[in-house]
């Protein structure tokens, strides 16, 4: 026992919360103390969630407790904080802090102060939802605080409610997330009837023993599709692109770093791990998810040129490659290579904390970009890094993160996935793994490269060059209190980069707690390297090991180089850039449209690109004074999937509505035929 019983804390963070929200709530006529209360309080909140989930992890020892208790009904909320629960609880709160810090500026500009009492309230709603569904040890608790958390990220979505496209994008997000949690109570109940009912508990129902024969396959169809819409799995993933743009920038930031990941906590805790030893159908089913939505989601947002709704595919970008080392691990498992499938978990794991960290970092620039501009179009900005170095700085180190590039976070777990698939052809690897792995160590190494190409469109249009608009031109640096976040997700960045092993380390503990896996101590042997296996087992003697901290050091080495041979050649010249014979402004300046045309007619079979060019002349058509550019994607997924669907839907629903006849006779017929057919049916059983 301990001075402070750390079981209570989760109850004690909680408790805080709905503290919180009352003393905002008291203090709301004064929105700028409201704000502070509701933000600072929350922050407060997160680090004790955190704090619980770092001495869990550090210490071995899992947390159990009672949160809630109807004698009447019998119902019951407990938790448990187990590996997964902790892992899970401190990506939360790492990023829910410097978000809710961001807000407090964020929120006190004129466009969102007077609602930033609802944000306040909701935000802390949202997060304690947030940490129910992490630690949730039974049904009841688990499904309450998922179904709480979509209601309140859907009020979020709608908080600019006067435009129709917010209201869209609010409405769209119910539908699908209530299909999805239709899937879960579905799949929830058949564990609870197979079991016998005696038992809510998830240590029984996701026990793995609980169902079997082809009834599994069913219960991992119903929860991959459960948990793949929260997750914005394509091609569950409509409401995703509509719903982060539309909301405020700090609770986008929210939704894409950890929002969905209570998506992939789902997947990992019942599809992975919950329904017993995953059968290779389901790891293929996995990997295949994966690499589709890694490679359509960075196609789509390289046409992209709203940067929130940019930023929007990206998360489903980086969702695929969580699912590629998930996936990879659920194959190794089923084939009983638990060496393998650590590697994969591990990946998947460590991607989950670092596209956290470097999408809330992105997030929060924009955030800074749009405050500062009032625009969210990409053509519109321009020469902002003199403007707001700051922001630029952050943003850059975010996008280079995002890309894979060394010596950043982003590469670390990225490394760590393709050796997952490289370390499956060591020792005995069955003909699906054979096919499947390079197949996706390709898809994934296209995803990494389309991730440069975009983020250079995203940064260059945007901060370099000339400003476009006079909202670029009049731009200024973010607050002190928004940039701080930034500067710590961004260092954070760096430090994931440079001692991945403090992680890998601590997965190592999170996976010794998973049934089935094999955690290798040389995944990180010291701080500042990975390692995928031991070398006298693969044979992968210089390609399964890295030292991220040494790669730093020679790009530094590099640069150090360079510049001193640029000093030893002289003073440099400074001239002014050559524009072909005229003067450079912003009409001459390469837009977004133009980077992005070479790779939409590359990709032009999955685009299906549509282009209008019209010549503007006022005289001679052969001397047009402006010519007017416009092209577009088909939208796929929603012309020849929702689209079909929504139809049939609305085309049987109005078939029913002979049913609705408005007559009570018709209507006490129906009573009776219910009646009549239950009677039967217990006869006919009996």
């Amino acid at each position: 026992m301990t001075a402070v019983d750390p079981s209570g804390a989760v109850p004690a963070a909680l408790v805080l919360r709905i503290a919180i929200v009352a003393l905002t709530l008291v203090a709301a006529r004064r929105h700028a103390l409201a704000r502070r209360v509701a933000f600072l309080g929350s922050a407060v909140a997160s680090l004790v969630t955190g704090l619980v989930a770092v001495y869990v992890l550090y210490s071995g020892s899992p947390l159990a407790g009672l949160l809630f208790a109807h004698q009447a009904s019998g119902i019951r909320f407990t938790y448990a904080v187990d590996g997964l629960s902790a892992w899970f609880l401190l990506v939360l709160a790492v990023l829910a802090v410097p978000i809710a810090i961001f807000s407090i500026g964020y929120l006190g500009h004129s466009h969102f102060s007077r609602r930033s009492v609802f944000v306040g309230v909701a935000f802390n709603v949202l997060l304690g939802a947030l940490e129910i569904v992490f630690a949730a040890d039974n049904v009841f608790a688990f499904l309450f605080a998922w179904e709480l958390f979509t209601l309140v990220t859907a009020a979020l979505v709608a908080t600019d409610h006067e435009q129709v496209a917010n209201r869209r994008a609010a409405f769209l997000y119910l539908v699908m997330s209530h299909v999805a949690t239709g899937c879960l109570i579905g799949g929830f109940l058949t564990l609870v009837a197979v079991s016998g009912g005696a038992s809510l508990s998830f240590s029984t129902l996701l026990s793995g023993q609980v169902a079997s024969g082809p009834l599994r396959d069913w219960l991992f169809a119903l929860f991959f599709v459960g948990f793949g819409v929260k997750a914005g799995v394509i091609p569950l993933h409509i409401w995703l692109p509509e719903a982060h743009p539309a909301a405020p920038t700090n609770i986008s930031a929210l939704m894409s770093g950890v929002l969905i990941k209570a998506g992939i906590y789902g997947i990992v805790r019942v599809c992975v791990f919950g329904l017993g030893v995953p059968s290779p159908g389901w790891g293929i089913i996995v990997v295949v998810s994966g690499g589709l939505a890694a490679v359509l989601g960075v196609l789509y947002a390289l046409m992209q040129h709203d940067l929130k709704r940019l930023l929007a595919y990206h998360s489903i970008e980086n969702i695929g490659i969580i699912l590629l080392g998930l996936g990879a691990g659920m194959m190794a498992l089923a084939y009983g290579r638990s060496d393998v499938a650590s590697v994969g978990i591990a990946a998947g794991l460590f991607h989950v904390l670092n596209h956290a960290v470097f999408k809330g970092l992105l997030f929060l620039g924009a955030g800074g970009v749009i405050t500062a501009t009032g625009t969210r179009h990409i053509e519109e900005f321009g020469g902002l890094l003199r403007r707001m170095p700051w922001t630029g700085l952050c943003f850059l180190v975010g996008a280079m993160a995002i890309s894979g590039l060394p010596p950043l976070n982003g590469f670390a777990s990225e490394w760590l996935t393709f050796q997952a698939f490289l370390f499956g052809f060591s020792g005995k690897a069955e003909p699906p793994m054979l096919l499947l792995f390079p197949v996706a160590g390709a898809l994934l190494a296209l995803t990494t490269a389309l991730a440069a190409a975009c983020f250079v469109k995203a940064f260059g249009i945007c901060f370099l060059a000339l400003p476009r608009t006079p909202a670029a031109a009049g731009a200024r640096e973010s607050a002190v209190i928004m940039l701080a976040p930034q500067a710590f997700l961004a260092a954070l960045c760096i430090a994931l980069g440079l001692a991945p092993g403090i992680v890998l380390r601590t997965l190592g503990g999170v996976m010794a707690t998973l049934p089935g896996l094999q955690p290798q101590a040389s995944l990180g042997r010291t701080a500042f390297d990975m390692t995928a296996g031991p070398p006298e087992a693969t044979g992968l003697v210089f390609f399964d090991h890295v030292t991220p901290i040494a790669l730093a050091g020679a790009l530094l080495v590099a640069l150090g180089v360079a510049a001193w041979v640029t000093r030893r050649a002289g003073v440099a010249r400074r001239v002014p850039t050559w524009g072909c014979g005229g003067q450079l402004s912003p009409r001459t300046e390469y837009t977004a449209t133009a980077f992005s045309k070479p790779l939409m007619m590359i990709f032009s079979a999955i685009y299906r690109p549509t282009r209008q060019v019209e010549a503007m002349a006022k005289g001679s058509p052969y001397f047009p004074h402006e010519v007017r550019y416009r092209a577009e994607i088909e939208p796929t997924f929603e012309r020849y999937v929702y689209g079909p669907l929504a139809r049939g839907i609305i085309r049987l629903a109005d078939g029913m509505k002979v049913l609705q006849a408005g007559s009570l006779h018709a209507y006490l017929a129906y009573v009776i035929a219910l009646v009549v057919s239950l009677v039967l049916v217990v006869w006919w059983r009996g």
